[in-house]
């Protein structure tokens, strides 16, 4: 009969998988990412080599990093990608830990299904363990003050196992907190007023804070001066050049004093630009746009500095540095619309010119030029910092901080499961499960660390019954210890997003049961 005939969808070329086949090649696939990151965590952590296509070679243990240079084709490995990219976007560190926890928790949810555990209890069990999780993190918050030595020693924690080349992470911390303290106001901090600059040719103890930007151009004219001491900014949106008429129009010259005036008018027109600019009081311009060659002449005779076709990402940080305005024209210019600067000097890296634009206490953006020998020296220098400034904005923002070396993964753990034992049903088999995932930080620590990863984690469960400690690493290897003593904090926000965006990112590779594939 018609009816029982098969009724067909799906081109002869797409593939599709169902069911536990369907599940298990996604949880599969999120496994992989996630162990390929895993040995990389802590501050006995292991580096990965990448080489790209066109043949760069990356050396790093940053899981952000490595998780976005890595080809990844499977959609269910990109979801843990896309936890890390969320983590990195969120609070800028514990990108490892977050896609580690979501690979570990599909690693559980795997052991469930194969016992006949249903994917929607098991997203039940995992979300509200999240709650919980969350909970946990609250309960470890430290309660004191969030001072310069604290928030070294986030940065420092932060850092601890990155290559940061001959400089200490705890030097470099001084840094950082230096400058997201000189940028935050009333508790917040803007994040896009902290600008790295790197060059390669010093050692990384070279590194300093710059109040104010390091702008990569070079002068308009090569006569204008290096230097400025306390000298007035203009930042300008406009061309300097002979203004194109409103209407097309032609004109005639009939003779040589003609063209001779027409030339005089235009040299009017841009000697007019030069002495309205040194009229003004001005002794730097950012042009974002072009300047003509004689009028960076002009600008050169009055000792006025200049820069043309600064970018607009460059002009905003310069106005944030001097506190000068972008204007559009020259017209009614005023001193509110001019910015200061302490000093600006031009200085040669190689064959590169760079401009320091330092206004002291007065800038609201500020710089850290960051040195190195080498390029991989300074690449992962520049990583090390970006996420020591990130964890302590986070820190800063939110005032909570919580003990580092897995302290926060077992007390959540403990909190889940003692939870779990009033939970009914097969929800709870998700919420233990939970738990059981959780301790992949702390394990992975020992493991790191030369230590037995079971007896490590017994010991843990014991002794943070009765009070605190965590994996701490000392020379070769590792001991048990209060990580507060130690100086090893990390921000509550980053514990909280990490845990967050696994729990979403495994729920949802558990739910899906059915792959439809176009070739």
């Amino acid at each position: 009969m018609a009816h029982n005939q098969p009724f067909i969808i799906l081109g002869d070329s797409t593939q599709r998988t169902q069911g536990r086949d369907a599940q298990s090649m996604n949880i599969a696939a999120g496994k992989a990412v996630a162990e390929s990151v895993r040995t990389t965590l802590g501050p006995r952590g292991m580096d990965k080599m990448l080489v790209t296509s066109s043949g760069d070679v990356i050396i790093t243990n940053d899981g952000a990093t490595i998780l976005k240079q890595m080809d990844i084709e499977h959609p269910a490995a990109q979801m843990i990608v896309e936890v890390s990219e969320s983590q990195e976007e969120e609070v800028g560190d514990g990108t490892t830990t977050a896609a580690v926890i979501a690979g570990q928790l599909l690693a559980k949810a795997e052991k469930l299904l194969e016992d006949d555990v249903h994917p929607t209890t098991i997203v039940e069990g995992y979300s509200e363990a999240n709650q919980i999780a969350q909970e946990a993190i609250t309960s470890h918050i430290l309660s004191e003050s969030l001072d310069d030595k604290t928030l070294q020693k986030v940065a420092t924690t932060s850092m601890t196992g990155k290559g940061t080349g001959d400089v200490s992470p705890s030097e470099l911390s001084k840094i950082i907190v230096d400058a997201v303290k000189h940028v935050a106001k009333s508790g917040n901090v803007n994040r896009d007023d902290i600008h790295l600059q790197t060059r390669v040719g010093a050692s990384s103890s070279a590194t300093e804070l710059v109040k104010g930007f390091i702008l990569e151009s070079e002068r308009a004219h090569e006569n204008m001066p290096k230097s400025v001491s306390k000298g007035k900014v203009l930042i300008l949106d406009m061309d300097l050049e002979i203004r194109d008429p409103e209407v097309d129009a032609e004109f005639t010259i009939t003779s040589v004093d003609q063209l001779t005036a027409a030339f005089e008018a235009e040299e009017a027109e841009l000697r007019d630009y030069a002495d309205t600019i040194s009229k003004a009081g001005v002794n730097v311009v950012f042009c974002t746009e072009d300047i003509d060659n004689r009028v960076a002449g002009f600008l050169s005779d009055k000792d006025i500095l200049a820069f043309e076709d600064v970018s607009s990402d460059d002009a905003k940080a310069l106005s944030r540095a001097t506190g000068a305005m972008r204007v559009a024209t020259l017209h009614n210019l005023s001193n509110e619309d001019l910015g200061t600067v302490d000093s600006l000097e031009i200085q040669k890296f190689n064959d590169d010119e760079l401009t320091f634009v330092e206004a002291g206490s007065k800038a609201e953006a500020v710089t850290v030029f960051l040195r190195g020998g080498t390029e991989h020296i300074v690449d992962e220098l520049e990583r090390a910092v970006s996420d020591g400034l990130d964890v302590v904005t986070a820190a800063v923002e939110s005032g909570e901080v919580v003990p580092g070396a897995g302290v926060v993964e077992i007390g959540i753990a403990s909190r889940v499961r003692s939870v779990a034992a009033s939970i009914e049903g097969r929800k709870q088999l998700a919420v233990e499960a939970f738990a059981d995932a959780v301790e992949v930080i702390p394990r992975t620590l020992a493991e790191n660390a030369g230590l037995d990863q079971i007896d490590t984690l017994v010991d843990l469960r014991a002794a943070n019954d009765s009070g605190r400690a965590g994996i701490i690493a000392k020379g070769e290897s590792g001991e048990l210890a209060d990580p507060v003593k130690h100086g090893i904090l990390d921000p509550a926000a980053v514990k909280r997003e990490a845990i967050d965006s696994a729990t979403e990112a495994a729920t949802m590779i558990i739910r899906i049961d059915d792959i439809i594939a176009a070739s």
